[in-house]
Formats: structure tokens, sequence, C-alpha cells
């Protein structure tokens, strides 16, 4: 049997994904499962145990596959999606549409479980964890994302670096490379790097972003900055794991830091990355306080 699932969105979709693309490994446990993402994710879709084979796919562009016996639609809502996923004349498609209505108001992680729960396919939303990778005493901090809304000033992210000391690794994919150098000590690799230094790391301090996840799969403490996404959809749904946010959302896509991002201090991040390292007592503001427990 073939499994055809369509993703070919970036680093954080995949990880939000792992629990539905295992409940498919349980489902159909001698099916070759391909995954249509994009090809720098190989590294990460690698260390899915859900996973037989990446198949190099851009955002929204044909899918180069034929009659697999099962499509899965963990895309998006459609319609493009889901006619890309038709085109390769699949046996069976599992997607949102007609009669399967899309969930707005839902975390990332339910959203997938919950439609292949209705097609009979059970997952476990807490199953997200990669296989663990050797543990190292740097503590990460991650300045870039996907959107400028999404961006934490980088100055701040110095600041912070600065506070935290000589342990302080900043990050970056290639094209973030002065923006990491900008902030402090840099290394800038490969995805596979990148995963192991984050996986292995004390704290990782990011914003909204696929390292986020990253530190989630791994079960590294981390100190999170969320600007105009609520965490409610994408944030972590336990583990060690401090959320900063102001309890506001906003343009995702805006070409600007976030106002309710910006409104997060130094001084705060410093205080909560101390506090999860083990350093004393951490008191954020009312407001900071508040989302976390949410």
């Amino acid at each position: 049997m073939n499994v055809l699932v369509l993703r070919a969105l970036g680093l954080g979709d995949l990880l939000t994904a792992v629990p539905a693309l295992r409940g498919l490994r349980a489902a159909f446990p001698g099916a070759t499962i391909t995954l249509a993402a994009p090809g720098w994710l190989a590294d990460a879709a690698a260390r899915i145990d859900a996973v037989d084979r990446l198949l190099p796919t851009e955002p929204l562009a044909p899918i180069a596959a034929d009659r697999p016996d099962l499509a899965v639609n963990l895309h998006g809502r459609g319609p493009r999606s889901t006619e890309l996923l038709r085109a390769t004349r699949p046996g069976a498609l599992i997607t949102h549409g007609p009669g399967v209505p899309w969930p707005a108001d839902r975390h990332e992680v339910l959203r997938w479980c919950d439609l292949l729960d209705r097609f009979g396919v059970p997952c476990d939303p807490a199953d997200l964890r990669l296989p663990p990778v050797p543990r190292h005493d740097a503590i990460v901090v991650h300045p870039g994302a996907s959107h400028a809304a999404r961006r934490w000033p980088a100055e701040r992210y110095a600041e912070v670096a600065r506070a935290l000391g000589p342990d302080v690794v900043v990050t970056g994919s290639p094209a973030e490379a002065d923006l990491a150098r900008s902030v402090g000590r840099a290394r800038v690799g490969d995805l596979g790097s990148m995963l192991d230094l984050v996986g292995g790391a004390r704290l990782v301090v990011c914003g909204d972003t696929g390292v986020a996840h990253v530190a989630t799969a791994y079960g590294t403490p981390s100190v999170l900055l969320f600007g105009p996404v609520s965490p409610a959809h994408w944030g972590p749904r336990g583990g060690p794991h401090r959320v900063l946010w102001r309890g506001r959302t906003g343009d995702t896509f805006a070409d600007r830091p976030d106002p309710g991002l910006l409104d997060i201090a130094a001084a705060e991040v410093v205080a909560a990355a101390r506090e999860m390292l083990g350093g004393g007592p951490w008191r954020g503001s009312e407001s900071s306080a508040r989302a976390m427990s949410d």
C-alpha cells in the first residue's frame, strides 16, 4: 500500500504533524508512507519514524506521484491543495472539504489528529517527540523568523544573549547569518546541525518559529516569544516551556514586528530564562503570567 501525505510547508508545520504521521503509520504498518514536502526538510523527515520517503515538493506545486492508494491532505483546507492531491488519482482521499469542516479555532496539532480520527485513524496528540540527541551545555538564542511580524528586535536578543553569558550560541540559517552574528556568537549551518544543537541544549530562547517546535520535539526547555499568533493555536501544549504573550493577535504577514511582541521587554525574557535555568523565581508582567497559564 502506498500512502501520499501532503505537508509542503515549513519546519514547524512538519513537526506539528508528527502525531498525525505516526497515526497513519500505526493504522497502516505495512504501507510505504511518502511525504510531499520541501526537500530542505529531508533531515527532519528522516528523524520521524513514520516517513519512508520524502518527495521534494514546493508549496502548492504539482506533486510528482501517480495513483497512491491513499492521499492525505495535511497541508491546508483547500481547494488548491485538495486539487493537487486529486490530480495524483488516489484510490482514496482524506481532506477537509464538504462535510468535513475546517476547525478555525483549534491547535495545529489537534486539527490534523481530529481530521484523521474522523476517517478512522486514531492519533496521539502528545506523540511529538523525536529520538534523543546528545545533551550539551549551550544555551541557544534564535532571533530569526519567517515573517517580520514574528521577529523580535535583534538588539533585544543581543541584550538577552549578553545577560545569559558565555554559554549562549546564536543560531540561524545561512540566509540569517548576518542577523545571527549581530546578536552574538553565531553558529550557522545546515538543518541537521541545528536540530542536534537545539535538541541537546540546556535552554532555547526564540520566537514563534520552527526552532520553538524543535525544542518541543526534543523536550528542550524554552522561553518562547509570541506576537501576532496565539500560543493556543501554535504554542507548546505542555512540557518545560515558558510562553510570553500579551494576549493580542494581529497580522502574521505584516512587514514589521507585531505591537504585542514589541511589548515584551528584554529584562522579562532574561528573568524567565534564568528561572528556567534554575536561577531564581520568574517575575513577569501580569499579562505574560496570565497568558502562560491559559
